[in-house]
């Protein structure tokens, strides 16, 4: 893939994933306000019930003091609370005297009844009854006129305006109050904590008269409600307050139910997108390594055989006497190349059955003061050849670890074999062993040319080769530092690196100890 299609598909994945996210919050935000306003609506309408149930208790109130003719806790007198009409049977005293005969036992009862009835002392209707039936007739009419004056709006004039002039404080029973809302909001599915105050806003300033004592709303949305708003006069600047301390969770909780699943599903897209574009990138950097790989390969296979090549025309061209002398250092040299050949295959061939995980080990104890000496006499000639020096020093004195001998040979001849390449003239490799902690330490460490800072991290991926512009004076397949890593990380060690640029390398591998 192309940089410029690959720089175009990520755009378009970056636009189609921005419009779905714009997409997916705008409708997270529409459920959020849809249901805020339900929950807003529900309080409203139970706050209006509410002030409709004091409104009611008041006027209760007003039609009993009208039944007794007197208000309730009232000291004014009943004259002034006159409810029935000014009639001569609506008011007035009602004196009455009744005789009767006994005429044995198979007789009702019978007599006269006789009231006067009277208006500002002056009798102004004499009623005669005969019999209690008809006393009881006149009783239940007078019932009915009263039940008729309680319908006629007077009775407003006197009970129920001097009810609404009363203070707010007096007005409401904060006991009914509390009833009255508790239950409310439950039958509104409201089930939440909530805290109330009754404020008065005469002259623009609220006044709390009464409520909860920890009412302090904050930021926190307050519901408001006016109260007695039906008040023949007019209303006046009562107002019930209520707000939800636990109204953002509820809401949230409420809302969550919806925006959760849409949240995950757009986070497991993002992140699909992101892995995507991860390895993307990892595919293109690892098809340029590849290329990189396949490039030296190429040139390392190409020149020992370009070399045999070389040495069999010579063998057979008749110009060139075939001297016992020169047969012997033509097969010398086709035998190098042949094995310089095979050794090169062999590093490809083995990093790809341990790749498969086809490679097995031997484990064993054995002592690596031992392996290190035996490494560096057999690595020393090569050092020698460059002019330069190799040093060992065998500082532990717990050297036994358990693990495949060969492997981890070949471990170390090949951070020996990239200190040696990779070191100026007079190359100075020094490999130490010793104990910390619990742990043994294998060293090696050169004066070579150092590795970045920027490349320390990826000096074990496969296929990689520090990048050294044109200059190809250092041979090899970026194969050798991916098997040190992979066969230290299958004997539980860790290797560390410690590099600066043309100040020298040095490798450190921890192995766990045995004490024994």
């Amino acid at each position: 893939m192309s940089r410029k299609m690959l720089i175009t598909l990520i755009v378009l994945m970056v636009f189609v994933l921005t419009g779905l996210i714009l997409v997916q919050t705008k409708m997270i935000k529409t459920a959020s306000d849809i249901r805020e306003e339900q929950f807003n609506q529900l309080v409203k309408n139970a706050l209006v019930r509410i002030a409709g149930q004091l409104d009611n208790y008041e006027l209760v109130l007003a039609k009993r003091s009208a039944l007794n003719n007197q208000l309730q806790n009232s000291l004014l007198p009943n004259e002034k609370f006159s409810v029935f009409p000014k009639s001569s049977q609506g008011q007035g005293t009602l004196s009455f005297g009744m005789s009767y005969s006994k005429k044995g036992f198979e007789r009702e009862f019978g007599g006269e009844v006789e009231i006067n009835i009277s208006e500002n002392g002056v009798v102004t209707k004499t009623e005669r009854f005969f019999g209690i039936e008809s006393m009881v007739d006149f009783n239940k009419q007078q019932e009915l006129a009263r039940e008729r004056s309680l319908n006629d709006m007077n009775w407003y004039k006197n009970f129920k305006v001097y009810l609404e002039e009363r203070p707010i404080q007096d007005r409401i029973d904060t006991v009914f109050l509390k009833e009255v809302m508790a239950l409310t909001f439950a039958e509104s599915g409201i089930n939440l904590d909530y805290r109330y105050a009754v404020k008065n806003s005469n002259l623009g300033k609220d006044r709390v008269i009464f409520g909860d004592a920890n009412y302090n709303p904050g930021k926190k949305k307050v519901y408001a409600q006016a109260l007695f708003q039906n008040d023949l006069y007019g209303a006046k600047p009562n107002y019930l307050y209520v707000y939800f301390p636990q109204r953002s969770g509820y809401l949230l909780r409420e809302t969550g139910f919806t925006i959760i699943p849409t949240v995950i599903l757009t986070a497991f897209l993002i992140a699909i997108f992101v892995y995507t574009i991860m390895v993307i990138f990892r595919q293109k950097k690892l098809s340029m390594i590849k290329n990189d790989f396949i490039n030296n390969m190429t040139h390392e296979l190409k020149t020992p055989i370009s070399t045999i090549s070389l040495a069999s025309q010579m063998l057979e061209d008749k110009s060139i006497a075939n001297t016992p002398q020169t047969v012997e250092h033509i097969s010398k040299v086709i035998s190098q190349e042949t094995k310089r050949l095979s050794y090169q295959v062999e590093k490809v061939l083995q990093m790809a059955v341990f790749n498969e995980g086809r490679l097995k080990f031997k484990f064993k104890d054995f002592d690596v003061n031992k392996m290190i000496e035996t490494v560096a006499a057999n690595f020393e000639l090569r050092v020698k050849t460059k002019n330069g020096t190799l040093v060992s020093e065998r500082l532990a004195e717990k050297a036994i670890i358990n693990g495949d001998e060969v492997h981890i040979t070949n471990v170390i001849f090949n951070l020996l074999d990239n200190a040696l390449k990779y070191s100026k003239e007079n190359p100075e490799i020094k490999i130490t062993t010793e104990n910390i902690g619990n742990q043994i330490a294998v060293s090696v460490q050169d004066n070579g040319i150092g590795i970045a800072k920027e490349h320390q991290t990826q000096i074990f991926d496969r296929f990689y080769r520090v990048p050294t512009g044109n200059i190809h004076n250092v041979k090899g397949f970026g194969l050798g530092l991916s098997y040190v890593k992979k066969i230290v990380d299958s004997h539980n060690a860790k290797i560390t690196v410690e590099s600066a640029l043309n100040k020298g390398t040095k490798f450190t591998i921890l192995f766990p100890q045995i004490n024994n």
